[in-house]
């Protein structure tokens, strides 16, 4: 169906097929050239339709944050899933593994500690069910993971190769601060550590008679800035399907990579800021993700049809945006296309894409894992 952005209601997410698939090709393609596994982190999008699309591409598999993420992507029809989180609770473990065994779905979990070493390998025993189950290496986010200088990853992976129905993945890792870094080379430097971490851990591990079959890392800045990849085997980007203004604030992509924004609508006006129908409840508070300080902003707000540089989204209340318009107030009416600050909470709060491809050809496309934050 064909359809105009001026007939379309708002506030709505908007997702540009044609940068959309870009993206995805660009991510198969870096993996390709280096010989890696691609398995996307697929919380930025939580759609069914668009994980399809990244395995046709040549994903091996995709990543998921929560359990009840899993669940929706398993009953989706995605063979092979890490739950990148480090599951502890039994009732959930048992209920994912269940979905699993039902389907036929691969399922890689990870652990940082010996109670989920002992938590999954219950469940994996109970269920009768083979899992995979990787350690979590702290790479200097600070949030999960064992210590790399400590003997914490060769102890745990031990745990899990004397554990019935469970076998020792390998290793992975989040380098998550490099959100908070300064540019595009503090990014580099970021992955090129992250490697060297995991290299001596797996080193490690290898000393003490255990294979580490995977070496697993991934952010979209590293994946995007870095240019080698040391003794790594796998990659896990999410946010690259469809980028955002933190991506660009750190020198990796231009606007013209940005595949979602948000339509809204110019509800009132007055001598500073244009008001629109797009609040936090829709753009979310957040000015990028990690507690990055960067962007200044909400997002960047341009009228559309128009080659406007954008004007800030300075202020949010829950259901109205304030864009400072410096003197130039768009018209009661008008729509304006709103470049997200950061993606993935945008999706989390939507329940649908307005897909519409170059030639105006508009589709409705469900966000199926909307709200899975259990």
């Amino acid at each position: 169906m064909m359809v105009r952005l001026d007939t379309i209601e708002t506030p709505a997410i908007l997702l540009d097929r044609t940068v959309l698939e870009r993206n995805i090709a660009a991510a198969a393609d870096r993996a390709a050239a280096h010989g890696l596994q691609l398995r996307p982190h697929v919380k930025s999008h939580k759609s069914v339709a668009i994980a399809r699309m990244q395995v046709a591409a040549g994903a091996c598999g995709i990543t998921v944050a929560k359990s009840s993420e899993a669940e929706v992507f398993i009953r989706g029809g995605i063979a092979d899933i890490t739950v990148a989180y480090p599951l502890i609770d039994l009732t959930k473990i048992t209920r994912l593994l269940m979905l699993a065994k039902e389907h036929g779905t691969r399922l890689n979990l990870i652990v940082d500690s010996a109670v989920g070493v002992d938590a999954i390998g219950t469940a994996a025993r109970d269920m009768a069910f083979e899992t995979n189950l990787m350690v979590k290496v702290d790479v200097g986010l600070h949030r999960c993971g064992v210590d790399p200088s400590g003997d914490d990853a060769v102890t745990l992976a031990r745990m899990i190769a004397n554990r019935a129905r469970l076998t020792f993945g390998g290793i992975i890792s989040h380098a998550g601060h490099a959100y908070s870094a300064v540019d595009r080379d503090a990014v580099v430097a970021i992955a090129r550590e992250e490697q060297t971490i995991m290299r001596d851990v797996a080193d490690h591990i290898a000393a003490a008679g255990m294979l580490v079959p995977c070496t697993s890392v991934g952010s979209t800045p590293t994946v995007w800035a870095c240019d080698h990849y040391e003794n790594t085997t796998e990659i896990r980007p999410g946010n690259y399907v469809f980028m955002d203004l933190v991506q660009a604030s750190l020198g990796l992509i231009t606007k013209a990579d940005i595949a979602l924004t948000v339509l809204a609508t110019v509800v009132s006006c007055n001598d500073t800021h244009a008001i629109i129908d797009a609040g936090s409840k829709v753009l979310s508070s957040d000015r990028g993700p990690h507690g990055s300080t960067r962007l200044t902003s909400y997002g960047l707000a341009v009228p559309v049809g128009t080659d406007h540089p954008g004007m800030p989204v300075v202020s949010l209340s829950e259901e109205h945006g304030f864009v400072a318009h410096g003197g130039q107030c768009p018209a009661i009416g008008d729509r304006l296309r709103i470049y997200p600050n950061h993606a993935c909470p945008v999706v989390n709060l939507a329940r649908a894409f307005q897909v519409i491809d170059e030639n105006g050809k508009f589709e409705l496309w469900p966000i199926d894992a909307h709200g899975t934050v259990f």
